[in-house]
């Protein structure tokens, strides 16, 4: 199959929003997902269900961003075939992709059920919210498996040119979330939030398969299954992996500096990393919509095509972006009361909003340059940018901060890295255009 959207020959302009409006309303609708359980859970059981929760998707939050970063590292293995017309290739390829996929989920489900309580003391989790935090996580272990393996197929999809079916699969969950989750809540409290979030995780599977089945739009062959695609895979998502869990790992390690905080503060951060998602699934659907865009580019050879659409995508998200932010700091403490916080809670919200500000324009910018070298085949490249974004600059600067300004401090040490990242990014993608033009040189001399 051909891709859906000519990224090659069309309009740059009008291919980059064909290709991002839908992913960014299944962003949009991940957020609602997202934040269901957060307004119920807020709402029904207070401030103390509100931590507990917190707690447990700091986990969570990373789970689903070993999901998306392996799918993001797939895409750009599938974009490139596609890019490159190897449709006889593709059918082992995406076999081996799934077969893969499966395993690796087994994997994670182990490993979570084993290593969530030693997870959640590292966290420096209260006492008085520790065993919901921990019901929460065991039950939610069991949906991950199928929400990695349907990961993938959107991802299969995106690099297709597709990106209609990760919206369509999310509207369905978030329904399915929102109108169940009140009443399991009630009867279970937090663990009925996630035998809700279990079941739509499954939902999502069975929805993917049926897609598929009717759609066609790839062959999959199973007896191709082989290890050097498996092998071009982990090579290609491993960095990918590690560049999608820093953003949670770093939270995970902020939270345990809030902590001594107190309640508070814990609940602050939890509705202040809801309402983040405002500014995080746009950015996250552009990153994507451009990984697999020049990963088709450079499949085609077409390094210029590739550069067209990192301007563009800077552009039309930096602007979205920007609007959305002020919207956010003007009203988030007035959001916070959605969430069934009170005073003290949404003062940390506020504060938060505030300091950080114009960090949210600066992280789109950075993420769209993520995407970009993650596409043309640097995805180590990113990774190490990643790794200094949230690692290098944000953890060492909220241990100083923090000491001088508080939880004020902490929250100045996330504008710090979104600062450091934009400069760091611009360089390196300067470096990879540069090395690009050496190496076309040399081969336009050689001939």
């Amino acid at each position: 199959m051909n891709s859906k959207i000519d990224f090659i020959n069309g309009n740059t302009g009008k291919a980059l929003i064909k290709m991002f409006m839908p992913i960014f309303a299944a962003m949009t609708l991940t957020m609602v997902y997202s934040m269901v359980d957060s307004l119920w859970v807020g709402n029904l059981l207070g401030e103390h269900g509100m931590s507990a929760l917190t707690a447990g998707t700091a986990i969570v939050i990373i789970l689903d961003s070993i999901a998306m970063g392996m799918g993001n590292g797939i895409s750009v293995m599938t974009a490139n075939l596609v890019g490159a017309g190897k449709k006889d290739e593709i059918p082992g390829a995406l076999a081996t992709i799934l077969s893969v996929s499966t395993v690796i989920s087994m994997i994670i489900f182990i490993a979570g059920e084993i290593l969530a309580s030693p997870l959640l003391k590292l966290m420096g989790t209260p006492s008085e919210v520790f065993a919901d935090a921990y019901t929460y996580l065991m039950y939610y272990f069991v949906g991950n498996t199928a929400l990695f393996i349907y990961m993938q197929f959107t991802s299969i999809l995106r690099a297709f040119g597709d990106p209609t079916f990760q919206m369509k699969g999310m509207f369905l969950t978030a329904i399915f979330n929102a109108v169940l989750d009140p009443v399991f809540i009630k009867i279970w409290g937090l663990p009925g939030a996630a035998i809700v979030t279990v079941a739509s995780e499954i939902l999502c599977l069975v929805y993917a398969i049926i897609y598929y089945k009717k759609h066609k739009f790839f062959s999959i062959d199973f007896k191709k299954v082989n290890m050097r695609d498996a092998w071009t895979m982990l090579k290609l998502s491993m960095p990918t992996t590690i560049q999608s869990i820093m953003p949670p790992l770093s939270s995970a390690v902020m939270i345990s500096f809030i902590t001594p905080f107190g309640i508070d503060a814990m609940a602050g951060f939890g509705v202040a990393r809801n309402l983040e998602l405002v500014m995080f699934m746009p950015t996250t659907g552009m990153y994507m919509a451009i990984t697999a865009i020049v990963g088709q580019c450079m499949g085609a050879k077409r390094p210029d095509r590739a550069d067209d659409y990192l301007k563009a995508g800077q552009l039309v998200g930096g602007c979205l972006i920007a609007a959305m932010s002020i919207v956010v700091v003007i009203i988030s403490g007035q959001l916070t009361a959605i969430f069934g916080q009170g005073a003290n809670t949404a003062a940390v919200v506020e504060h938060f909003f505030r300091i950080i500000s114009i960090g949210y324009v600066l992280y789109m910018l950075t993420s769209c340059m993520q995407g970009y070298l993650t596409g043309i085949g640097r995805p180590s490249m990113a990774m190490i940018l990643l790794i200094l974004y949230y690692i290098v600059f944000r953890i060492p600067a909220a241990v100083i901060l923090k000491s001088l300004f508080g939880l004020e401090g902490i929250w100045m040490a996330f504008l710090f890295s979104h600062i450091l990242a934009f400069i760091v990014a611009a360089g390196m993608v300067l470096l990879s255009k540069r090395t690009q033009e050496t190496i076309r040189g040399s081969l336009y001399e050689g001939l």
